[in-house]
């Protein structure tokens, strides 16, 4: 049962530490769990308590063992690729569409896209760390 708690157990403190980071700049509600981005990676915290609770408490020879720890590496990959770059692209159409004010075509046919979805590597770094931390304390204490 630890290897299903202690990820969720870091997904929720990460997504909920997010409301104390000023550089956050975000507001305790029920959104904030499910934050795309922000410090620390919430992705970043459950894939890496995961994959070290997984090797804590079955061996890092266990079958399961390499499938979180390539399913940790993709997900860190997307967060601080992929997704980064989908948000940065979402600010530059946003720009483009506010830039033509007199279209009321636009307004209405495009909304306004998500401009935070993605984790810089800070933000990932810092969310793999919290993700070690709890499930070493997890598996120690419990």
């Amino acid at each position: 049962m630890k290897i299903l708690i202690i990820p969720l157990v870091a997904a929720v403190i990460a997504q909920i530490s997010k409301v104390f980071i000023k550089q956050n700049h975000q507001k305790l509600s029920w959104s904030i769990l499910w934050a795309y981005s922000g410090m620390p990676s919430g992705h970043a915290a459950i894939t890496s308590a995961l994959t070290t609770i997984i090797g804590l408490e079955e061996g890092i020879t266990y079958p399961g063992f390499s499938i979180a720890l390539v399913f940790t590496l993709l997900t860190l990959r997307d967060a601080t690729g992929v997704r980064r770059q989908l948000g940065n692209q979402g600010g530059v159409i946003n720009k483009l569409v506010d830039d033509l004010d007199d279209d009321n075509y636009l307004d209405k046919r495009y909304p306004h896209l998500t401009e935070k979805i993605g984790h810089t590597p800070k933000q990932t770094a810092a969310g793999v760390i919290l993700g070690l931390v709890i499930a070493l304390i997890g598996y120690f204490l419990f």
